[in-house]
């Protein structure tokens, strides 16, 4: 469980996810960091890891990896399914290169190739995935190098544009010759050339001349001092032009969904390939996350446990490079024996940041994205991460500041378990500091009841008095003997005040002796 919805905003993993995509090479990559998700599950989050270790290991041994062709031709991939549907050339033109690109990687990452450097984590990726050689090799009958039909891919084609060439020739001569006289005439510029009007060459003059040239006016300048005039000696051949360029594409056409009824048995295997390249783009761009923040991608343990060593907060850390300035790395441990760390310190002295990291950190970790934590760190895993942190007062839902704390609280010892990791900034706070510490200490004590693992930050000197002062036992101590609510030692035995606790004890499911 992940509470509340929003907690990837609260702890600062949405920015981090939209600098993954940054790193991204294609939308391919793009949708994978999207879809990324929190797992528990161990498996899952080591191979994670060792895929991202795996393929920064592998560039370091081959810089030139031909991961640089990955277009997101998913659409029109999915296009070539329908009857007489047809790709466009440029469509064939992506496709053939991330179809290339696959070929090569499949290659490499293959045990039995000779330059594989990989584990069995990357390799893993291409079970399944078709190459496609063969496609690869007929689109190449088809489309140029410039992502053109070629003229000899049919006959009929290789007749029209040779027919066309003629005729252009034939057109532009005509043109030549006429500009030329009127240029020796004195009648136009130097620099005067043909242009283009309607898909037809014409010749730009000035209104005087237009006596002195028959043929069809088809445009003229915004000025009004330029009119584009066809000739008539090329009007003939320029509407033979116009007949040859509608007959070049319709061959055309007609050749691409030819090529596409090849492609279209391959479809599925096809996305499946593309998306093969995307899981792939997705690991480079958390390599080069890892290689910005000096992150690594640790060996994770299936119990909950944290033994961060020089843990930085990358967003943080990023900041203040963008400043000269330098983070302050924190070691953090939570272990079976001690799995309540209680925060306090002065305002601005870095309490909630130390709670962030932690909350961050621990949710990068288990969406298998490298961390910025000594190589000396030890992780585990948790079920449920849970936050309480900021103003969640609500108009919408009748809940003020307080209420919304409460709240939280409630849910999160409803949800409490063993594997469960609670992050609450400024336990107790909204409410009068009495009652509010009283709340506090209770609430923590039924966190530590349920086995929960929990980073608190507090003012309140009662927690911090419980968690290092309590006589003759340490806070893991004192809370795994308690069989009362600590603060209801304390208490008096009536007035308004113990009332109102009692009551709110009630709804926390506090016991009381």
């Amino acid at each position: 469980m992940i509470y509340p919805d929003n907690f990837e905003e609260k702890i600062g993993f949405s920015a981090i996810r939209s600098m993954l995509q940054s790193y991204c090479l294609s939308p391919l990559g793009v949708t994978e960091v999207g879809a990324m998700q929190f797992s528990s599950d161990e498996a899952i989050v080591n191979v994670a890891h060792a895929q991202t270790d795996e393929y920064r290991l592998l560039l370091e041994q081959m810089p030139d990896f031909p991961l640089h062709h990955v277009f997101d031709v998913r659409e029109c991939v999915r296009k070539a399914r329908i009857s007489n549907a047809h790709l466009e050339e440029h469509d064939f033109f992506d496709l053939r290169r991330s179809l290339f690109t696959i070929h090569q990687v499949v290659g490499i990452l293959h045990p039995d190739a000779p330059e594989n450097r990989v584990g069995e984590a990357l390799y893993s990726l291409t079970d399944g995935i078709a190459t496609h050689p063969q496609l690869v090799q007929r689109i190449d009958q088809v489309i140029n190098a410039y992502g053109q039909v070629r003229d000899t891919a049919s006959p009929e084609l290789a007749r029209i544009r040779r027919e066309l060439a003629q005729s252009s020739g034939t057109v532009s001569r005509v043109l030549h010759r006429i500009l030329t006289t009127f240029q020796a005439e004195g009648l136009v510029e130097k620099d005067v050339t043909p242009a283009v009007r309607d898909g037809r060459l014409v010749l730009p003059i000035t209104p005087s001349l237009k006596r002195k040239v028959n043929g069809i006016v088809h445009d003229e300048s915004a000025t009004g001092r330029t009119l584009f005039v066809e000739p008539t000696e090329v009007v003939e051949v320029n509407n033979k032009i116009r007949t040859l360029e509608s007959e070049e594409r319709q061959e055309v056409l007609r050749i691409l969904t030819k090529l596409t009824q090849y492609i279209r048995p391959h479809v599925h295997e096809i996305i499946d390939a593309l998306h093969f390249l995307g899981q792939l783009d997705f690991i480079q761009a958390k390599v080069r996350f890892a290689a910005a923040f000096r992150a690594i991608s640790p060996q994770v343990s299936s119990e909950p446990y944290v033994d961060w060593i020089a843990a930085r907060h990358p967003l943080l850390e990023e900041r203040l490079q963008r400043h000269s300035a330098k983070i302050v790395p924190l070691d953090i441990k939570l272990s079976a024996e001690k799995r309540i760390l209680i925060i306090s310190g002065p305002n601005a002295g870095g309490k909630s940041v130390c709670l962030k990291t932690v909350g961050l950190l621990q949710y990068m970790l288990q969406c298998g994205v490298p961390i910025p934590v000594s190589e000396r760190s030890q992780c585990g895993l948790f079920t449920d991460l849970m936050i309480d942190i900021g103003d969640e007062q609500s108009i919408e839902n009748d809940l003020s500041t307080y209420s919304s704390h409460l709240y939280n609280m409630k849910n999160m010892m409803r949800q409490a378990q063993p594997t469960s990791l609670i992050l609450i900034d400024e336990l107790g706070t909204g409410t009068e500091p009495q009652i509010g510490s009283a709340i506090a200490e209770s609430i923590l004590n039924q966190f530590y009841r349920k086995g929960a693992w929990a980073v608190i930050t507090t003012h309140y000197q009662n927690l911090k008095h419980f968690a290092d002062h309590h006589p003759k036992w340490s806070m893991e101590r004192c809370f795994m003997t308690a069989t009362r609510c600590v603060p209801c030692f304390s208490w008096p035995s009536e007035g308004p005040v113990v009332r109102l606790l009692l009551r709110l004890h009630e709804r926390l499911d506090c016991p009381r002796m």
